[in-house]
């Protein structure tokens, strides 16, 4: 396959991911089709950008677009829309790129970067136009603009936040013992049955999911926390759709669910990051010991040989 069959082929499996992922996004809406707490394609959308390259966009506005006209938004709307869409992930991929962020995210810096510059500071350019595009084609009135721009901003932040890890990290990631698979594939159900327990709970126990991430976190880094963040937040919001994880009303219902995924996020993110650092340096620690002792043993070889020349006569 040449260079261009590839990027269009590339662009098209992005399209079709964004669009995908769209639809599990308004099946997890808290009100159909409207307030949407976690938007995956943003998520596929930047991470398609940093392994892929910016050439990438056309597939990005593809789905967005699609997506758009499936919910039936004036035209005028759902076009402004999707630049919205493609213009964030887009100064995402920019900003990441131009602070050397590296897709591994094996430093804290990395993971930074991703919080500030990739979910909550380029997200907001997609919030901004979106509200802006509903409002000039009619649908929603002024008063409710700040209402669909904060929910807009967290949902779009929140799909960078929990999905655009689980992409760039988990498939760079396994080469394990059969002993470490198990433990990994132990870690990844418990954490499952957990967090469907917790967030169906009439009992306020959404604190138990923290030591599994702290678990995948230390032991696997983004490899296991990564999806365990997904698996987490994926339940928690099924439960808000279902109800049984509202608090009050629906502001209130958003501002816990979005604290808490934002959490989730957080932890794996972060503490995998800094473990991550912390085991390089630990290795650069261990092959710099290793190497300063060759090279003592070295020279000592070296000056026993000398005193073995002048103590035996040659001959």
């Amino acid at each position: 396959m040449n260079a261009t069959l590839r990027t269009v082929a590339t662009m098209a499996a992005v399209a079709l991911a964004y669009y995908a992922t769209a639809q599990v996004g308004l099946v997890l809406a808290l009100m159909k089709g409207q307030v949407t707490p976690l938007w995956l394609p943003t998520g596929i959308a930047v991470a398609a950008l940093l392994m892929a390259g910016r050439g990438v966009w056309p597939g990005i506005t593809l789905g967005a677009f699609a997506v758009n006209v499936s919910l039936s938004a004036p035209l005028f709307s759902a076009l402004l829309i999707t630049a919205g869409n493609t213009a964030a992930p887009l100064l995402a991929w920019y900003l990441l790129t131009r602070f050397g962020f590296r897709p591994a995210l094996d430093r804290l810096k990395d993971a930074l970067l991703l919080v500030f510059a990739g979910a909550l500071g380029a997200m907001s350019v997609s919030a901004l136009v979106g509200a802006a595009a509903l409002k000039a084609g009619g649908v929603i009135p002024w008063h409710e603009v700040p209402a669909v721009v904060s929910v807009w901003w967290t949902g779009d932040a929140m799909g960078v936040l929990v999905f655009t890890p689980l992409l760039l990290t988990v498939p760079h990631h396994w080469t394990a013992s059969p002993r470490r698979l198990a433990e990994a594939a132990a870690l990844l159900l418990a954490t499952a049955v957990l967090a469907s327990f917790v967030t169906t709970s009439e009992l306020r126990l959404l604190f138990l999911v923290f030591p599994m991430l702290i678990w995948a976190a230390l032991r696997f880094q983004h490899a296991i926390a990564a999806p365990c963040a997904v698996i987490i937040s994926v339940a928690a919001v099924m439960s808000a759709a279902s109800g049984q994880f509202a608090e009050n009303d629906l502001p209130t219902t958003m501002i816990v669910l979005q604290a808490f995924n934002g959490s989730v996020a957080l932890t794996g993110l972060i503490l995998s990051a800094i473990t991550s650092e912390r085991n390089e340096a630990r290795q650069a620690i261990e092959s710099a010991c290793e190497q300063l002792a060759e090279t003592v043993a070295r020279y000592q070889q070296d000056g026993v040989r000398k005193r073995l020349g002048r103590v035996v006569p040659p001959g």
